[in-house]
């Protein structure tokens, strides 16, 4: 009997993937002045067991002012490492799974309130706020105040700051590296002529627009080891008319392409509250497969992924190389393990929780 195409083996770089299953970066909002506690230790370590191929770290901010909330995690200075080193120890004590992580600064989406309580835009002046910046000076909301828009040194700062996190993912001995130019934040900022209106080298044209993303590129790929992987993940369209879209996203996939990225990862929206986002099972897909047939490097589609054959149906048709997992795998964590067995395929667990296979499924289980 073949091999399901989801569970297939891949490799991208120096990634070898048991599977095409990721998961996705998930903001946890739960950090204390950018460190990891307890919480993303119960969280990854979960998820480190799932049986997925690769973990992906949350949104991790390169600079206090790029979190998206003032709980945010963030890999800036020494305690920030420190307390992401521990994380990691814990968590590969146990789990050979390996980890990326995803660095990010928040633009003008940066000094929000968390989720569960409202997630507004929270003023400079109180305890949990700070000045924005941005490519531009326009905010991203009615009654939001305006960012302040980056300087040529300002550039130069945020950018030796993406490659310092990656010098210091690199120490930590993370696996692989993702830049954040989706949903709305800095990178994504800088390639919409909805959020920059810059008259500069950095503004205007599409050229222009992808210049300051793919100096950012540039430089974490020169402070990242060679021998391992940098990816992006990107929106493949605002949803919004004059706004990015997917021949902006393939042109863009084109000069990563070029200067080595190893992956890009296809998501959408979160630039602009007009956004109209036509939300269905796979909505996705059809802007990773635009992609993909644009460019040679591996697509990572993601998006209402839900069931197990509709998942192995996008990697067997090649519609993308990987799927991602995000809220889909915190509702169940054993995602994997459940799409393997309706599938007939096999998945690692844990020798602890070999005991838990189904006598009807006997074989599911990889050992350790």
């Amino acid at each position: 009997m073949a091999l399901p195409a989801l569970f297939t083996p891949f490799r991208v770089r120096n990634l070898e993937l048991a599977n095409r299953i990721v998961i996705a970066p998930m903001c946890q909002y739960s950090a204390e002045d950018g460190c990891m506690n307890d919480w993303h230790l119960i969280h990854l370590g979960q998820l480190a067991i799932s049986g997925a191929a690769l973990l992906t770290i949350e949104a991790t901010a390169v600079l206090p002012e790029g979190r998206i909330s003032w709980a945010d995690v963030g890999l800036w200075d020494d305690a920030s490492e420190a307390a992401m080193g521990r994380t990691l120890a814990a968590i590969r004590r146990w789990a050979d799974i390996p980890v990326a992580i995803q660095l990010s600064h928040a633009g003008r989406k940066a000094s929000t309130e968390v989720p569960w309580r409202g997630g507004g835009q929270i003023p400079a002046g109180d305890a949990h706020g700070w000045p924005t910046e941005a490519p531009s000076a326009v905010a991203f909301a009615d009654g939001q105040t305006a960012p302040a828009a980056l300087d040529r040194e300002g550039l130069k700062r945020v950018r030796e700051a993406f490659a310092g996190a990656a010098a210091r993912a690199a120490r930590l001995g993370l696996d692989a590296v993702q830049l954040h130019a989706a949903h709305g934040y800095l990178l994504h900022q800088f390639l919409s002529p909805l959020a920059n209106r810059r008259e500069d080298a950095y503004g205007g044209s599409l050229e222009n627009r992808m210049r300051f993303p793919l100096e950012v590129f540039d430089a974490v790929r020169a402070a990242f080891p060679s021998d391992r992987a940098v990816t992006m993940r990107v929106s493949g369209t605002d949803w919004v008319e004059g706004g990015w879209d997917i021949e902006q996203t393939v042109a863009f996939a084109r000069q990563l392409e070029a200067r080595g990225c190893d992956a890009i990862h296809i998501s959408s929206g979160g630039l602009h509250p007009a956004q109209r986002i036509p939300v269905a099972p796979s909505y996705q897909v059809p802007l990773a497969r635009a992609v993909k047939e644009a460019v040679r490097m591996p697509v990572v589609a993601v998006g209402l992924i839900t069931g197990f054959e509709q998942a192995d149906a996008i990697i067997a048709t090649g519609d993308a190389d990987l799927i991602a997992l995000a809220r889909a795998v915190l509702y169940d964590p054993r995602w994997p393990w459940h799409a393997a067995a309706a599938l007939g395929a096999r998945v690692r667990a844990p020798n602890q929780y070999q005991r838990s296979e189904p006598r009807a499924l006997k074989g599911l289980f990889e050992g350790e």
